[in-house]
This record gives C-alpha cells, sequence and structure tokens, in this order.
C-alpha cells in the first residue's frame, strides 16, 4: 500500500533537503542557499525569477493526532530542552512499535550536566509509551541479550548510565554493556556464546532500541549512535504536572496501545520506504525510523522531523569531542577556591595541582598523566566557563580561570558545597 503524502518526501529526484517555511519567518526557508552579493545592484535572475514556493504539508492521516497527542503528554511531565528535542523523542516512541520494520535501531541518550535535569522522569514517561519496555537496571548483558529476539524485540531502558560507563575503570568492566548497545543498533549483529553442558555456540540477537539516560556524555561509540537529548535543569518559572503513577499510567497505556494499533499495520510499508534525508552517513541511519514515521503520520509531521534532524546533528557536529565531568568537576574546583581563600583567580597549573591532590577525587587518575589543561577546559565548556589571561597575586599574568566566571554555575548544579554570596577575602600566595 502506498501511504499518501509520502511522495514529496522520499522522491530520490528531488532536492535532499527541500525548502519549507519557517514558522513565524516570512521569507525565510530551512535549506535555502545564502544570497549571493551582487553590491546592491539586482540582476536578470533576481529580477524575473518568481519567489520561491513553499512545499505544501501533506494531508494529515490518524498517526498524526496520535502524534499530537503523545507529544502533549509527553510534554506535559518532562521539559525538553527544545522544540525540535520534543519532536524528536515523540517520533522515536512510535518508532518502537515498528522496531521489525527498521535496519538500525535509533539510541535515545538523555544526558545532562548534573543531577536532577529531568532524565529519569522523561524515562518514567518512555516506560510507559514505548513497545516492550525492558528496564536494565542490574540486569546482566547475557540476560538482555537472551531477552532479546528477533521477530519481536523488546525497547532498552538503561538509566544512571554514568555508573555503568562513568570513569575508565568501571567502563573496563562494563565494556560487554557497551559492546552491545554498539551492536544492537544495527540489523544481523550477533553474539556468540557458548550454551548448555555440552558448550554447543548459540548466536544471540542484539537489535534493539534503546533508551540510555545519565550525566554527562555517554561513550562516543553510543554517542554516534544516538540521537542526543541534552537535558538541562528547570528554571525558575518552569513548571511540569507532577508524574503519578496510579493516576498518569492508565493513561499513558490507553495512548501507547492506540498508537501501536495504528503503526503495526504500516510494518511492511515502513519497512519499503527510503525517504530523503537532510544528514548522511551514520546520522541518516540513526535518524531514518523517525523520518518514516513522520512520513507515515504525514501533516506537520515530516517537515518537523527533518528540521529536527538537521539542528540537532548539527549540534552534535559542533560539540564532536567527548564532553566528560558533570557538577562533580565544578564542586571539586569551588572546594579549590574556598581552600585558597576565595582568590580572585587561580593559574590552571595551580588548579590542576589542587584537584590532582585530592585523594578523594578522579582527577589524579584521569587519562596517563592525571587531569590536564584540555580536558578541563572541555569539561567546563558546558559550563560557558572559559580559561583566559588572569593576574595572580604575585602580579605575574597567567593562564587560568577567574573566580566570578564559576559563580552561576555554583550556584545551579553544587549549591550545598559552600555559600558563594560572600566576595573574595585575601588572595592566594604563590
Amino acid at each position: 500500500m502506498e501511504h499518501a503524502g509520502a511522495e514529496p518526501y522520499s522522491d530520490s529526484d528531488k532536492p535532499s533537503w527541500p525548502p519549507v517555511t519557517i514558522p513565524g519567518q516570512l521569507g525565510h526557508h530551512t535549506g535555502e542557499a545564502p544570497p549571493t552579493a551582487n553590491d546592491g545592484a539586482p540582476d536578470a535572475t533576481s529580477v524575473e525569477q518568481p519567489a520561491e514556493e513553499t512545499v505544501p504539508d501533506p494531508e494529515p492521516t490518524p498517526g498524526s493526532a496520535l502524534l499530537d497527542e503523545l507529544r502533549a503528554q509527553i510534554a506535559k511531565f518532562v521539559i525538553l530542552p527544545s522544540q525540535e528535542a520534543l519532536d524528536a523523542v515523540t517520533l522515536w516512541v512510535v518508532a518502537t512499535h515498528l522496531q521489525p520494520a527498521w535496519q538500525h535501531a535509533p539510541r535515545l541518550a538523555v544526558v545532562g550536566p548534573a543531577k536532577r535535569c529531568g532524565k529519569s522522569r522523561l524515562l518514567d514517561v518512555l516506560t510507559e509509551t514505548v513497545h516492550e519496555p525492558m528496564i536494565t537496571i542490574n540486569t546482566t548483558p547475557a540476560a538482555i541479550f537472551r531477552s532479546i529476539t528477533e521477530e519481536n524485540p523488546p525497547t532498552l531502558l538503561v538509566d544512571e548510565a554514568d555508573t555503568i560507563f562513568g570513569t575508565p575503570k568501571v567502563a573496563e568492566k562494563n565494556e560487554e554493556m557497551r559492546g552491545l548497545l554498539n551492536a544492537g543498533h544495527q540489523r544481523n549483529r550477533y553474539v556468540t556464546r557458548v550454551v548448555g553442558n555440552d558448550h554447543t555456540p548459540h548466536r544471540f540477537a542484539t537489535f534493539a532500541m534503546a533508551a540510555i539516560a545519565g550525566i554527562g556524555d555517554l561513550p562516543d561509540t553510543i554517542m554516534d549512535r544516538a540521537i542526543v537529548i541534552r537535558m538541562r535543569r528547570r528554571a525558575e518559572g518552569e513548571k511540569v504536572k507532577p508524574f503519578r503513577s496510579r493516576r498518569d499510567i492508565p493513561a499513558l497505556h490507553e495512548l501507547r496501545d492506540r498508537i501501536a494499533a495504528w503503526a503495526r499495520p504500516l510494518l511492511d510499508e515502513a519497512a519499503e520506504l527510503e525517504p530523503v534525508m537532510p544528514v548522511e552517513d551514520r546520522a541518516a541511519d540513526t535518524w531514518e525510523p523517525l523520518v518514516i514515521v513522520a512520513d507515515l503520520a504525514a501533516g506537520s509531521w515530516p517537515r518537523r522531523a527533518r528540521t529536527a534532524c538537521a539542528r540537532m546533528v548539527a549540534t552534535e557536529v559542533e560539540v564532536e569531542e567527548e564532553r566528560p565531568g558533570g557538577a562533580r568537576i565544578l564542586a571539586d574546583i569551588r572546594r579549590v577556591f574556598v581552600a585558597q581563600r576565595e582568590a580572585d583567580s587561580l593559574s590552571t597549573d595551580e588548579l590542576l595541582y589542587h584537584l590532582r591532590k585530592d585523594a578523594e577525587a578522579p582527577w589524579a587518575e584521569r587519562g596517563r598523566n592525571g587531569l590536564d589543561s584540555r580536558d578541563l577546559a572541555r569539561m567546563l565548556s558546558p559550563y560557558v566557563i572559559k580559561p583566559g589571561n588572569v593576574r595572580l597575586a604575585d602580579g605575574t599574568q597567567r593562564k587560568g580561570y577567574m573566580r566570578n566566571k564559576f559563580l552561576d554555575a555554583w550556584r545551579r548544579y553544587c549549591p550545598t558545597v559552600h555559600p558563594v554570596d560572600a566576595g573574595p577575602t585575601a588572595p592566594a600566595s604563590g
């Protein structure tokens, strides 16, 4: 069955990123080329060519209304970092109900710089709306891949992933879990284990969609296979509805069942679609199931899915390198400044010396020679804290960090370590 409205987004002869009007911005289109400078003089092309025609949204299907309803339910309990992120999470949930159709099983990486950013609450909502949720707390990798079937894979839900991958030593102990999550991104990637008293080799399937939540970035190999949702702590005035199991779960289950009833008859059609994507390579593999769901639902969803894909992938491209850390680094730097009598600034070398000297902190064991200046800068980057030239107590200038650059982050992410309202006292010596 050919789905009405899919053609404008699945025709390989059309541009890979068709221009569509950006709501609220007349005359602006996603994907349009920047204007060519001509010193203000009109040329024949600009005068005679008619205005670019916008692509109308296809007629919505019943699935479009279901996606709208699911989106509203998610937003009721969780504040996502952007409207595009909310669209992406909505599409991901629906995609779990069509897993047998996909070649790739996108991971949903729900990460944040500290606790209380809404990561676990989002997983609460996902648990009640995805297909066959499998919560992996205290579950061994062997038990997980023995629970995955090719005909009807579950949806893996991994919370507190920082306890699995947080430090190199811990990550080394959980290498099998990372291998499982990496392999399960693509269909027909199996693990072989011996079973029974006669130790007969047996292949186990790994293909299953997974949502993974934790403080700080996940391992690069997982982030590269994921739709990344970078959660933030709620600001003053941002309100959400408390999640209450007895009251809210029945309504979410009823919506989940209606989504499944709409999606399941479309399995064969979903498997055949090859939509035009605004990104390439692994990013396209990861986002393709979400875009196909959007094309099946039609209405505004095909346009919104591609907008979310293009913008969120571009954001992750800018990140490029791993950004570990979390609020622990802020708290430990706060302690250093207190120990140094609230100095106005500290050189990078001095700050690193005190961080690595703390026997209770992980910084001496980070990397080959302990935490270095480059890694420190990467860890502080999410908090918009950068090194610069600072004047020290002896009058010299060196690269370092100013105390006042940390104040806002300290108040938000580690307010109980030490109060930060008091001004600096005597500067540190040396």
